[in-house]
């Protein structure tokens, strides 16, 4: 019988209290599995624009690439995976999407990237849908459709690996209780080849999430080979349930690839603006520090919050730096107009911080006191006198270097420091050690 390759693209499944994408996908993957269809490709786990207000957590689509002879057998299971595991009744609103073919146009990764820095609506994405004969589901409103059709085409520039483990069901909803010492020794063997797992200056594990959702904890790095090992380093007081690796776009800084314009910042958008400080930052009640940045002619209001470990690297800036920053615009308020929330900091060209001070004696080298207004200044040494202030440089806190938040703030797309020189581009695909379901 005649093979078919077929794209499958999910999203929006989940809710804010409970469920998950991912773990939609792993029960997916597992049925398929046993219907003996051949995988071509790791699942795809594509985290879209961090800054989309109705976002989930992560705000995370998946999608599946497979080879099988039944391909609308296996779209009707699908379908029924969807209706029985989304979260519809809380809010969800899934997207589903399958596309029959053995490579997906240019069109399609186009439509992933805007997704990635921009708000799109899901008008867009069904019309995109009808125009390349893709074949849609939906609940709700659909607005999962959108990151549904950006997930099958995505076109990797940089990709990492993300081991997601799962609970058993009697655990939903129950505190997870993952040894502390484990992570961080897992950490400090495996890295950098993993990622993201702890945070030494908040002593805190980020592998695991905090709600009431499915997922146990996930392990990010640059290999499969690396995040299944974590994951066996990793100790805790249940068992998870099994496990699925996804070939992500975490970790890659993907979002802030565009560049913003300052004359015209759209709302809830993405991406990087080079620019001077063109005001004295300001540190607001809270520790968030408050300054503008130009180009051109042109400026826009930033924000650190003090939560990213960047508020003292704002506040250290001053008139006149050329610096890069990334991040996502926000809508205005009343008392600010839209405003770029600042995801790093690369300071580029420091400018000279000078202050006019008193004079220096020549003669005792001694700092010389003011006579009166108007009236010079005196050495109280030898009497010498002076008429001008002079200019002195302060030398600056900061450096002419990348300042990215602690890595408890970093968003899920943030390209950690280790990972700064690093890209992973040949795509590769080992059918082996990627799936586990243990079964009770």
């Amino acid at each position: 019988m005649k093979q078919s390759v077929l794209h499958i693209g999910f999203d929006d499944t989940d809710s804010r209290n409970g469920m998950c994408t991912t773990f939609l996908a792993y029960k997916i993957v597992e049925h398929l599995r046993k219907k003996k269809v051949r995988f071509l490709d790791y699942p795809y786990l594509i985290r879209f624009n961090p800054n989309i207000p109705w976002k989930t957590r992560g705000n995370g689509a998946v999608a599946l690439k497979i080879q099988t002879q039944n391909p609308n057998t296996i779209k009707k299971s699908v379908i029924n995976y969807i209706k029985k595991y989304s979260a519809v009744q809380e809010g969800a609103n899934p997207g589903l999407v399958f596309y029959e073919n053995s490579k997906t146009p240019k069109e399609f990764s186009e439509f992933g990237r805007l997704a990635l820095r921009a708000l799109v609506n899901r008008g867009k994405a069904k019309k995109f849908a009808a125009q390349n004969k893709i074949e849609t589901f939906h609940m709700g409103n659909g607005q999962g459709l959108v990151g549904a059709i950006g997930a099958i085409g995505y076109d990797f520039a940089d990709h990492t690996f993300e081991l997601i483990s799962y609970r058993h069901k009697s655990n939903f909803g129950k505190k997870r209780l993952i040894f502390k010492d484990s992570v961080r020794k897992m950490q400090d063997l495996t890295s950098p080849k993993t990622f993201n797992s702890y945070d030494d200056t908040k002593k805190r594990v980020l592998i695991a999430p905090h709600g009431p959702d499915p997922v146990f904890f996930g392990v990010r790095g640059e290999d499969v080979q690396s995040v299944v090992r974590g994951a066996s380093l990793v100790k805790s007081a249940e068992k998870f349930a099994g496990y699925m690796v996804f070939r992500s776009n975490q970790g890659t800084g993907d979002h802030l690839q565009n560049e913003l314009d300052l004359g015209d910042l759209r709302p809830f958008s993405s991406g990087y603006v080079v620019g001077h400080v063109s005001t004295t930052p300001q540190t607001e009640i809270g520790g968030h520090v408050m300054f503008t940045i130009s180009n051109s002619g042109k400026k826009a209001n930033c924000a650190v919050y003090k939560p990213t470990g960047l508020a003292n690297i704002a506040s250290s800036l001053i008139k006149g730096d050329l610096i890069k920053i990334g991040g996502g615009v926000r809508k205005a308020s009343k008392r600010y107009g839209r405003t770029i929330n600042v995801e790093f900091i690369d300071v580029i060209k420091l400018a000279k911080n000078a202050v006019l001070v008193n004079p220096t004696c020549t003669k005792c080298t001694k700092r010389m006191k003011s006579k009166g207004r108007g009236q010079g200044y005196k050495c109280s040494k030898c009497g010498q006198v002076l008429h001008a202030k002079i200019s002195e440089e302060i030398p600056r806190k900061i450096k002419e270097q990348l300042y990215l938040p602690i890595p408890s703030a970093h968003r899920h797309l943030t390209r950690p420091l280790q990972r700064i020189s690093r890209s992973n581009k040949k795509i590769e695909f080992d059918d082996s050690e990627w799936f586990y379901s243990l079964k009770r």
